[in-house]
């Protein structure tokens, strides 16, 4: 959709809107039911608003998600996912920065900073906050989990990066964490980082049951674990690119290695929140497809976009010959795949509180239409 009719698209949607003290005829609403009409009604202000000096390519970015989200239907209301996403890593990155701070050692902390508070997209902490806040918790009770997750998250991106894993230069626009400190201080951040990731949440986490953060802690442990993250990873080195490997093994790969960090977050959120059993099976299963979706959008992204795009190396998986999606159903399939991931997450916030679910059926929508 062009951008002029984006724009037009939206001045229908707040001329229909409407307000309690002022109400339309019915010829006023079928005439602004009809696209032909509409668009002429509306055009001439369009094209103005469109020329217009003043307009700037975040408000551009603006129409074209909320096109994405009512041409879809995946929205019932207006939630502005932009906000709520700048809001919520504008807060992160302040923990972030508060939970390790410049100490001694001077050039290892600077070590194990470099790579956490890089630009990112900040999903699993945001999930995690986001899980704790639709079962009623706070943003300050989740935050110190959610800072573990994305210290987990950072190491995980640092030790994959090494040449012994997918050794690659380029992460988040620019070097790879062991290209600037070395392959040993890499080893020996991320293991620091893991450490912290635990600390930090059980030191600094308030006003939750102790049992309640005992059964948190172990199942972020097992789901980064050698049942989790870690086995997905080791299948991932082992398969390469042997021919005789199929779906069901791919599928492991991704579940474990991508989609259990997903579900880490969305679980220990909701359990710090105070879910009950229900609501915290049903935000698993949630997070388990949004993982997953994560990973088939980064394979179908990674042989369709350039480096300077995504901010890291295109095309290693095809010039490493590792097992992807594209690969084995093809470009078109995988993007089908995807819708239907996408689908079946939503489907799991279906009876929640409409307001506090719509940063997750957002957050879906977001994952499955990112470019980068």
């Amino acid at each position: 959709m062009s951008m002029l009719k984006r724009v037009i698209y939206n001045l229908v949607k707040l001329s229909t809107r409407g307000t309690p003290n002022r109400s339309r005829s019915a010829g006023t609403k079928l005439l602004l039911s009809s696209e032909e009409t509409a668009e002429v009604i509306f055009r001439p202000k369009a094209r103005a608003f469109c020329n217009s000096t003043g307009f700037s390519k975040n408000e551009s970015e603006v129409i074209n998600h909320e096109d994405i989200l009512g041409e879809a239907g995946k929205t019932t209301s207006v939630f502005d996912f932009k906000s709520y996403m700048v809001q919520k890593i504008k807060s992160i990155n302040q923990a972030l920065d508060a939970a390790v701070p410049i100490s001694e050692p001077i050039k290892f902390h600077e070590a194990m900073r470099y790579s956490l508070l890089s630009e990112g997209k900040r999903i699993c902490p945001v999930l995690c906050i986001a899980a704790c806040e639709l079962v009623g918790g706070q943003e300050s009770t989740a935050m110190p989990a959610a800072c573990g997750m994305e210290m987990i998250h950072a190491m995980c991106m640092m030790h994959d990066d090494l040449p012994c894993m997918d050794n690659d230069d380029l992460r988040r626009g620019k070097l790879s964490h062991h290209k600037v400190y070395g392959e040993n201080v890499t080893v020996l951040a991320g293991y620091s980082l893991v450490a912290l990731a635990f600390q930090h949440m059980t030191t600094a986490t308030k006003g939750v049951h102790p049992k309640t953060m005992a059964r948190a802690v172990g199942e972020l442990a097992r789901l980064i674990g050698p049942e989790g993250a870690a086995a997905g990873q080791v299948l991932d080195l082992l398969c390469g690119g042997n021919s005789d490997t199929g779906l069901e093994e791919l599928e492991y790969i991704h579940r474990h290695k991508t989609a259990d960090f997903a579900e880490a977050a969305a679980v220990v959120g909701a359990m710090i929140g105070g879910a009950s059993e229900k609501e915290i099976n049903r935000l698993e299963k949630f997070s388990k497809c949004l993982g997953l979706l994560f990973q088939v959008v980064d394979d179908i992204l990674d042989v369709t976009k350039s480096s300077e795009q995504l901010g890291k190396t295109a095309g290693k998986d095809l010039l490493a010959n590792k097992l992807t999606y594209p690969k084995m159903i093809g470009i078109d399939k995988s993007k089908e795949y995807a819708q239907k991931l996408n689908k079946e997450a939503k489907e799991q916030l279906v009876g929640f509180d409409p307001e506090k679910s719509a940063p997750l059926l957002a957050m879906a929508d977001f994952v499955l239409h990112r470019q980068k």
